[in-house]
């Protein structure tokens, strides 16, 4: 056999090789790391597709809750794992804000990761006290425009989705609001509704409740449409802010260097659970939003947020302290 017939010869088994190397995996269960307590956001949509993705890939998807430093120490985990396919991640839009939160980072996100795809996103709402006497974002905005630096948020802590959520808005609307920190958004919701803050950004499926029991005021929710889950609130854009748009994003991810075609398995069986209607359907009860996609388009995304929350960041000295 000359050269030129090796070649060919081992070009044509390539797709077959391919093919065994997708079939072949995964031969034992695959561990999922949410880097947050259970019960989060992060641990909701986790669990909303683990058992039936489990069922597409034929093995077992194991949640393992691995929370501390913002996040990073789940997300480091991964990146540190093998990169075999039996160790993963998911993780919100702090992966993209995280970098620019801490000044040494464990891992490099765009090195050490390999997106496998993205799996839903979800809004925040922005609630105001009772005792406030905006009714609407307009009144809001000429209030807080009266009266700077009087007024406060409780956010679920520095460097939290709500807080990001509750900066941008500063930004945007060039407002002064005080920012209070809590240990979790319930606390923050908590004293939203007693008055010790005057507003906060929960996410829609914590402050629904609230809302509905007329303990709260919703005045926009954050992302770019309305939400089943309020659909009577206008987004914050509708409401008189046309430039702010803030969504939580959920992504799945690899250690960096995973072979390609466990990858594109991962992706493929990931984006047929989110198609699902049973899926869909209990996806939008706890106010998510499925956003299936390939692994171009997850890292992509990444690539493009990552400069943008590093420019607010910087702009309002936002730390995770």
């Amino acid at each position: 056999m000359n050269r030129r017939t090796l070649v060919l010869a081992l070009a044509a088994c390539m797709p077959l090789t391919h093919a065994l190397a997708q079939n072949a995996y995964p031969q034992k269960p695959v561990k999922l790391i949410v880097p947050y307590a259970p019960g989060g956001s992060a641990d909701i949509a986790a669990r909303l597709v683990s058992e039936e993705w489990g069922k597409a890939l034929g093995q077992s998807l194991v949640i393992e809750n691995k929370g501390g430093a913002g996040g990073n120490l789940g997300v480091d985990a991964v990146a540190k794992s093998p990169a075999d396919g039996y160790t993963i991640g998911l993780q919100t839009v702090s992966l993209a804000i995280n970098p620019w939160l801490t000044a040494k980072m464990p891992y490099d996100t765009l090195k050490d990761l390999a997106p496998i795809g993205m799996v839903a996103t979800s809004q925040h709402v922005l609630v105001v006290n009772n005792a406030l006497p905006a009714k609407n974002l307009k009144e809001l905005m000429a209030l807080l425009s009266a009266k700077q630096g009087e007024f406060s948020y409780g956010s679920a802590g520095s460097g939290s989705t709500f807080h990001i959520a509750a900066e941008l808005f500063k930004s945007v609307g060039n407002f002064n609001i005080m920012h209070v920190p809590y240990r979790g958004g319930g606390p923050a919701l908590v004293d939203t509704i007693g008055g010790q803050v005057q507003m906060s950004f929960p996410v829609l499926s914590a402050a629904a409740p609230q809302v509905q029991g007329g303990k709260l005021r919703a005045i926009g929710v954050t992302g770019k449409q309305r939400s089943p889950l309020m659909p009577d609130v206008p987004t914050i854009a509708e409401g008189g802010m046309p430039n702010y748009a803030f969504e939580t994003w959920f992504m799945v991810f690899a250690p960096a260097g995973t072979p390609a075609p466990v990858i594109e398995k991962l992706n493929a069986t990931l984006r047929s659970v989110l198609a699902k209607p049973n899926v869909a359907a209990r996806m939008a009860k706890e106010g998510f939003d499925p956003l299936p996609s390939t692994p171009a388009e997850a890292r992509a995304r990444l690539e493009r947020e990552l400069p943008q929350w590093g420019k607010l960041v910087k702009e309002r000295g936002i730390t995770a302290d």
